[in-house]
């Protein structure tokens, strides 16, 4: 009772702390996710308008919901580019003052399948009836929504569709590009020149410190603009079975072979069951016992474990194989029996016509026609077996052209009934001609594989609970060791690896090797996230990952890190450039030569088109002032792309003037064609683009 009396005493001022305690929680919570914190409303803003959380969500829930089969992160991913494109491409249709109106929508919807080719608005001849189309919303008010929504996005496309036309309109070639196109190619200078490679300096002899890569990025900050980044280090401690599991795994699996003696508690007695040597309903006892349901298919050899194909494959029937390793898996395999010709290969050439399921888009034949051919052609194989690929090749409207007719090994059931019949009914060597709703088919049947049927138990070797129990404090201790001491030391001391680090964007979800693991990537993100702070993730089918946060990098300009790889070289030649020029002196390339160690080459019959020289490749800045130096002049030294120049132009070929400029003018278009693609990236690298997704757990 005195006890009792205690804690009736005690009660009030336990309440009281647990108050005290959840109030402190709420107000946290409040401070921290968005009660008064300054946690931004908006996923983002695109040039100072912001796109607002619920419309996005919305649409992220649509993409999710389309059986695209994304993950949260991609659709959120998809949803922005779209929002920025979007955002873009409407201030470009103000500026232009682009408008549409409704024969533009009605254009734009006829062009979504569901709408233009829906039997509901098509009329008699088949043709899209705007009047059948506006009377079905008109006498189905709750699908107003729907197609207000539809007219919106068509609006959007009309308008892109003229914007881009526009773009297109205005990329043009000149007579003149065109006559510069072909001077490029057809214009020839023969020089002789001294160069000095960089690579004759060794990379040892020069340096290149941060300041430098630094500055030069600065000076180019464009090209080295970086998005916000962490570096995140990993150990991982695999999910895997001890020794002691898979040895259990193989005693349960070898038991099975067996008979065993089991008490029948309804006899009193007991009962010696058969094991799998002896069992009579092999089915039942592969499902009773196996991780992997019962497979009637018959299998050839070729598809088989290639380590125990040979002892499966020549099994006698009845006979068990095992216990042995497949994958993940301890098995025994019992034969079933074998099947001839269980398998077949064959090719086969497709002559097509109005109607089929492949009609030809090239050659438009009707059924008659197209029997005839296929005749033809039959005739000719069965005449000159040996010309059978060659004719697939130029004459079959199947995909399998390509390869001869090659179809592969395929078994019974795979293909349609007629050409399944014939190819299964016949032998190694027949060709024939069948008829199926895809056209006729020529068809040689090239080999056949037997096949074997195994009746297999296979019992998967995982972690048991104790081996789990050992991997989850192992990974509990290296965590909490990590975090107070040096990770890469603790790593040593429990023999573990430390990866590489991994580099994440914010909204990344890859995370290196172990694949998809958004919430690494968030974490590292997180405001009470610090370089330095370690954290144990559970990860499906892999194990435990724990993650240092080892660099930050905010947004600005690539890590000097990153860009070192890429600069260097360049900023190395440079420096190199200099001490090579200084030798470069002397009033002939001989002179020049000697001095430097080097000899006077020659190039002939170089174009501007294709500037390269012997044995070094590209140097379209030498080639240049090869074409514009007097003839017998010697020209100042040149940084070319491996080394330096000096040359000096012995001819400079001048191709006849031309007429006509127009194939080369063509060729130009050709290369301009793909330049309305490159509108968005252009508008975006110059867009103020404010993304906040993050914030929303993404």
């Amino acid at each position: 009772m005195a006890v009792l009396q205690k804690i009736r005493q005690r009660s009030l001022l336990l309440i009281l702390v647990i108050g005290f305690c959840l109030l402190a929680f709420i107000i946290g919570d409040l401070f921290n996710n968005g009660g008064f914190s300054q946690t931004a409303k908006d996923v983002g803003s695109i040039n100072g308008k912001d796109i607002s959380f619920e419309d996005f969500r919305l649409k992220v829930s649509n993409v999710e919901k389309s059986g695209q089969g994304m993950s949260s992160t991609q659709a959120a991913n998809r949803v922005w580019d779209q929002e920025i494109s979007i955002a873009l491409l409407t201030d470009e249709f103000e500026k232009l003052g682009i408008r549409v109106g409704e024969s533009h929508i009605i254009e734009a919807l006829k062009a979504d399948q569901n709408i233009g080719q829906n039997p509901m608005f098509l009329n008699a001849a088949g043709m899209f009836d705007i009047v059948k189309f506006k009377e079905y919303f008109k006498s189905n008010p709750e699908q107003a929504q729907f197609i207000k929504d539809r007219e919106k996005d068509a609006a959007l496309n009309a308008k892109f569709q003229i914007y881009n036309t526009l773009v297109k309109s205005g990329i043009y070639t000149t007579e003149s590009e065109g006559k510069l196109k072909y001077e490029m190619e057809a214009n020839k200078a023969n020089f002789d020149y001294v160069s000095v490679l960089y690579s004759t300096i060794k990379d040892s002899d020069v340096t290149v410190s941060d300041a430098e890569i630094t500055e030069y990025m600065k000076k180019n900050e464009k090209r080295f603009k970086a998005e916000e980044s962490r570096e995140i280090e990993y150990v991982l401690i695999d999910e895997k079975a001890s020794p002691e599991d898979e040895a259990e795994v193989k005693t349960t699996i070898n038991s099975l072979l067996s008979g065993r003696v089991v008490y029948n508690q309804t006899t009193g007695k007991n009962d010696t069951l058969p094991g799998f040597r002896g069992a009579t309903d092999n089915i039942e006892f592969v499902n009773a016992n196996s991780d992997i349901p019962y497979d009637s298919t018959y299998v050839a050899k070729k598809d088989l474990p290639a380590e125990h194909a040979e002892q499966l494959f020549n099994l006698a029937q009845g006979e068990v194989y095992g216990p042995y390793m497949f994958g993940q898996y301890y098995c025994i395999s019992k034969s079933l029996g074998r099947k001839a010709g269980a398998n077949a290969k064959a090719s086969h050439i497709l002559i097509s016509y109005e109607g089929t399921q492949v009609p030809n888009k090239k050659e438009k034949r009707t059924k008659e026609e197209a029997k005839a051919k296929a005749e033809m052609l039959l005739a000719q194989v069965q005449a000159n077996p040996s010309s059978f690929m060659m004719l697939a090749l130029t004459s079959s409207d199947d995909s399998s052209a390509q390869k001869g007719g090659d179809l592969g090994y395929f078994s019974q059931g795979q293909m349609v009934k007629p050409f399944n019949d014939f190819v299964f009914n016949n032998s190694i060597g027949k060709i024939g001609l069948v008829e199926t709703d895809f056209g006729f088919h020529i068809i040689n049947i090239t080999d056949k594989q037997d096949a074997i049927r195994l009746a297999t138990i296979a019992q998967k070797v995982e972690p048991s609970d104790a081996t789990s129990d050992v991997i989850f404090n192992k990974a509990v201790k290296f965590e909490m060791d990590a975090n107070e001491k040096d990770f890469a030391a603790v790593a040593k001391e429990a023999a573990l690896t430390v990866n590489p680090a991994v580099k994440v964007k914010v909204m990344d979800e890859n995370f290196g090797s172990i694949g998809n693991q958004r919430q690494i990537v968030r974490w590292a993100f997180e405001k009470g996230t610090n370089v330095g702070d370690v954290k144990r993730f559970e990860v499906a089918n892999v194990g435990n990952v724990i993650a240092k946060l080892k660099k930050v990098h905010d947004v600005g300009l690539m890590p000097i890190s990153e860009a070192r790889p890429s600069l260097e070289p360049m900023l190395k030649n440079k420096k190199k450039a200099e001490k090579i020029k200084a030798k470069m002196t002397g009033t002939s390339l001989e002179a020049i030569a000697k001095a430097n160690n080097a000899a006077v080459q020659q190039a002939v019959d170089v174009t501007l088109e294709n500037p390269s020289l012997p044995g070094v490749g590209p140097e379209q800045k030498v080639v240049g002032v090869a074409f514009g130096l007097t003839a017998n002049k010697v020209s100042g030294a040149i940084e070319g792309n491996a080394g330096v120049y000096v040359v000096k132009t012995k001819l400079v070929f001048k191709a006849p003037a031309l007429k006509s400029h127009a194939d080369y003018i063509a060729k130009l278009k050709s290369q301009n064609a793909s330049a309305s693609g490159r509108v968005i990236p252009a508008l975006k690298a110059d867009a103020k683009i404010e993304d906040n997704r993050a914030q929303f757990n993404y």
